[in-house]
C-alpha cells in the first residue's frame, strides 16, 4: 500500500460529477504523474488529498490509515494558480508562509536564505513581491512549498513559465527530493517531463480513471510496436529486399509493414510496424541479406501519443 490510497472516490458539484469512483495507489518514495485534459478531475482529486474539500463517498488513506487534519503538515502543495501578496517583501512573505507550515522563525530564516542562494535570488530578499519577474516569483513559491521537507509533495504544472535553464534547476531539485525519500505527485501536460521523471502515472478523463500503473509498461502496452532500422543500400528497403530475391514488402507476405523509409546523409532510415507475434530475429532475417544493417532498435512510444490515443477513445 502506498503513501496515498484512493478507494472509489466520488465527488459531485450539483449535477456535475468531477470524480466518478476513482481508485488508485500512489507508491511511497516515487514520482507519480497525474495526467488528464483540462476539466478531467485532476485538481479535484488534488484538493481532496489536501483536505481542501472532501469526497461525497469513497475513502482516502494516508500511509494506510484514514487521513487526519494534521496530515496536511506533511504535505507540500504548489497549485497551478500562483499567488503571493504583492506589497509584502519577498523574504517577509517567504518567512510568513514557512511559519504557517509550523517552522520556527530562526529555523525558517536559515533554511530560506540557503534556498535563496541556491536559486540565485538572495539579492531580492528585501524587495517587494511586485518587483519580481514571473519566473522569480515562481521560484519563491517553489521554495516555500518544499522548505518544510514534506513527506508528500504535490506539484501542479511546476515548470510553467520557466525558461529551459530554470526548468533543469527545478527538475534537479525534484529528483534530489525523490532520492531523499519524498513522494511527489506531478500534475502536468508536459509529456516529456512525464517520460523523464515519472515512475508511475494515472490518466483521468471525464471524471474517470482510464489507466494507471508503471510508466514504461503503459508506454509498451498502449503504443504501436515499431522499430527503427538504419541501413546502407543503393535503394529503399522494399526495392532492396525485392532485388535480393526476398518477399515483397508491403504486399502482405512480409512479417512487418514499412511505415516510413527515407534517405539521409548517413544512409537510409526505415520505421517498421511489427506485429507483436513477430520477434526481432524474424524481421532481421528478411533484411540482413538485402541491406547493410547499421542499427536496429525498438521505438518506445511517446507518452504524448498514448495520451492523445487514450483520451480520444474515451
Amino acid at each position: 500500500m502506498g503513501i496515498i490510497t484512493c478507494s472509489n472516490v466520488v465527488k459531485k458539484f450539483g449535477d456535475f460529477t468531477a470524480l466518478n469512483s476513482v481508485s488508485l495507489d500512489i507508491p511511497e518514495g516515487e514520482i507519480f504523474g497525474l495526467l488528464g485534459p483540462n476539466g478531467a478531475g485532476k485538481t479535484t482529486l488534488i484538493r481532496i488529498i489536501n483536505q481542501i474539500t472532501v469526497p461525497d463517498s469513497g475513502e482516502v488513506l494516508f500511509g494506510g490509515r484514514p487521513m487526519r487534519e494534521e496530515d496536511v503538515e506533511n504535505i507540500g502543495y504548489l497549485p497551478e494558480e500562483r499567488g503571493l501578496y504583492k506589497k509584502m517583501k519577498v523574504g517577509e512573505q517567504a518567512l510568513y508562509l514557512a511559519r504557517l507550515k509550523g517552522m520556527g522563525s530562526a529555523e525558517a530564516t536559515k533554511a530560506l536564505k540557503e534556498w535563496f542562494v541556491k536559486f540565485g535570488i538572495q539579492a531580492w530578499w528585501n524587495k517587494k513581491v511586485e518587483e519580481l519577474s514571473k519566473g522569480m516569483a515562481q521560484k519563491v513559491q517553489f521554495i516555500t512549498t518544499v522548505l518544510h521537507r514534506p513527506k508528500l509533495l504535490i506539484l501542479d504544472e511546476p515548470f510553467s513559465g520557466f525558461d529551459p535553464v530554470n526548468v533543469n534547476l527545478i527538475r534537479k531539485e525534484i529528483l534530489d527530493m525523490k532520492a531523499a525519500g519524498t513522494t511527489i505527485i506531478l500534475s502536468t501536460h508536459n509529456m516529456e517531463s512525464v517520460e523523464e521523471l515519472c515512475d508511475n502515472i494515472a490518466l483521468i478523463n471525464k471524471s474517470n480513471l482510464i489507466v494507471s500503473g508503471n510508466t514504461d509498461k503503459i508506454r509498451r502496452e498502449y503504443g504501436s510496436n515499431q522499430v527503427e532500422l538504419v541501413y546502407r543500400s543503393s535503394d529503399n528497403l522494399a526495392d532492396s529486399i525485392r532485388r535480393a530475391g526476398g518477399l515483397t514488402a508491403g504486399a502482405g507476405n512480409m512479417p512487418f509493414e514499412i511505415v516510413a523509409d527515407e534517405q539521409g546523409r548517413n544512409g537510409w532510415r526505415a520505421i517498421l510496424e511489427v506485429p507483436r507475434s513477430v520477434n526481432n530475429a524474424q524481421v532481421l532475417a528478411n533484411v540482413i541479406n538485402a541491406v547493410d544493417v547499421v542499427s536496429y532498435q525498438e521505438l518506445i512510444p511517446r507518452m504524448k501519443d498514448i495520451f492523445i490515443k487514450l483520451v480520444s477513445n474515451n
